[in-house]
């Protein structure tokens, strides 16, 4: 199925070494996991596993964990694994004769009644929230928006619509509201249990779905403490509007760009992914930008010269990753999907309009603390002398954020106290992630990361690195120093 792959790393000591700083995020599923394949995805790319909860028993994440878990274990490399949650599917009931045909400007009626099958004039959508919210000249999507009705006449258990486009419906299609904030929780019955199991089995990162506004991360936040980070997806306009209080509020963000591509104009989504992707960073949160990617991968073994732009797109704006959906779980070609999501990451970062792209964002970064101000002089530092990389010890993961919020041109060394941080550390751009001890005393730090440097493959002796730390005071940053590796 899949042709004979390139090694993109360099294995040094028994551990891999991208030759990128952008991240891959994989999903798995029926066509990724196994061992073999899943060990495959890795080695062409993967730092990240997706855990789509949309599909798949439990049993089947956990086997796909277990061997993740194995293949960390074998490797020496932490390696992150998101669990995303559903969210609320809103959608409709079924038709008696599964399929319906419409004609535009026709009347059509959705009410409550899902007992009853429905045919050209009427359906039922269980979803009293929906009836609630909506309004005489509301917007209905059906379809992922292949169906468009404006609402006539609406009251608490119906709505009487005009069909404004589209000439085809069946059972159990999506429905989107545009433009209406619904009265509903980001988490149902379904995503609850399945973030008690995700805990249970020892995610990293937990991503949640439908995010209207801010008390939708914070009821997430109130379950999950602090025992995984937690990525608010950006995926409904509501969301937009209250997007910098939602990236202070989670530890990153994914730009759904599915959804939010239905429930807006197509014309409006490259702009938002800019400024989600620089709100984000802005913030110190990594950022992932998903969706179709690679569409045309799910069935064909190479992509579309369009599909290749943007991912490079993404990685030009300053993503700190880059997503594989289907592409990755089901498709005929997912190690060649990954494969090639490497290629296009490593020539946008040999491109210098990246670094000139990237550079000229970063005056978008908060500076005002003392933290800031030193992580701002590492990266500084570090161009002016030409380091081999970067070197962050971090109990919380803060200082390496600081780092990787900076987008330096150098590796980003992370000596973390847990494998729990360091697995988070590895959705963040740049960042190489090793567990340790950390020493006390700055002295013995130096020593640490210059033994690391040269043990991971990053530096050679006579090379120079920047460190940074927090001495003595968790999530600061307060001491900063230049070594010389070997001297």
């Amino acid at each position: 199925m899949n042709a004979p792959r390139e090694s993109f790393v360099a294995e040094t000591a028994g551990r891999i070494l991208r030759k990128r700083r952008t991240k891959i995020v994989a999903t798995l599923g029926p066509a990724s996991s196994d061992a073999a394949v899943i060990g495959a995805l890795f080695e062409s790319g993967v730092d990240v596993f997706r855990l789509n909860f949309s599909h798949g028993a439990h049993e089947d994440h956990l086997q796909r964990l277990r061997i993740i878990r194995d293949l960390e274990a074998k490797t020496g490399r932490p390696i992150a694994v998101l669990a995303d949650l559903q969210g609320p599917k809103l959608r409709l009931s079924t038709f008696a004769a599964g399929k319906i045909a419409l004609r535009e400007g026709q009347a059509f009626r959705l009410d409550l009644d899902k007992a009853v099958p429905g045919d050209e004039t009427r359906v039922g959508m269980p979803h009293p929230e929906i009836f609630a919210a909506l309004v005489p000249g509301a917007e209905l999507l059906l379809d992922d928006g292949k169906v468009r009705l404006e609402v006539v006449a609406c009251g608490p258990d119906f709505a009487e619509t005009r069909v404004i486009s589209g000439t085809a419906l069946s059972d159990r299609k999506g429905v989107n509201v545009p433009g209406v904030a619904l009265p509903i929780s980001a988490l149902t019955p379904k995503d609850r249990a399945d973030l008690a199991f995700a805990l249970e089995a020892g995610v990293d990162w937990v991503a949640l779905s439908f995010v209207q506004r801010p008390a939708d991360v914070e009821e997430a936040r109130g379950l999950v403490g602090d025992r995984v980070a937690l990525l608010a997806k950006i995926e409904k306009p509501q969301a937009i509007d209250h997007l910098e209080a939602i990236v202070e509020l989670c530890d990153g963000i994914m730009v759904a760009r599915g959804d939010l591509g239905v429930e807006m104009p197509p014309e409006d989504v490259p702009g938002l992914q800019k400024r989600i992707v620089r709100e984000a960073r802005r913030a110190g949160k990594p950022v992932i930008v998903a969706t179709q990617m690679l569409e045309s991968m799910i069935s064909a073994p190479a992509p579309t010269r369009a599909e290749a732009s943007d991912v490079a797109t993404a990685i030009f704006d300053g993503a700190d990753a880059v997503m594989l959906s289907a592409e990755t779980a089901a498709g005929a070609y997912p190690i060649e999907a990954v494969t090639i999501m490497n290629r296009i990451a490593e020539r946008v970062e040999r491109d210098p309009a990246h670094r000139q792209m990237i550079d000229a964002q970063r005056g978008d970064a908060e500076r005002a603390s003392p933290s800031d101000a030193i992580t701002v002089a590492a990266h500084g530092v570090a161009q002016a002398i030409g380091a081999a990389a970067i070197v962050t010890y971090t109990t919380s993961g803060s200082t390496t954020l600081r780092a990787s919020r900076e987008r330096p041109d150098v590796p980003i060394l992370c000596f973390a106290r847990s494998i729990a941080i360091s697995r988070r550390m590895m959705l963040a751009y740049g960042v190489h992630s090793v567990v340790a001890t950390v020493p006390d005393g700055f002295r013995a730090k130096i020593d640490g990361a210059v033994a690391a440097v040269k043990a991971e493959g990053i530096a050679a002796d006579g090379d120079l690195i920047v460190v940074t730390a927090g001495d003595g005071v968790t999530g600061s940053t307060n001491v900063l120093r230049i070594a010389t590796v070997g001297g």
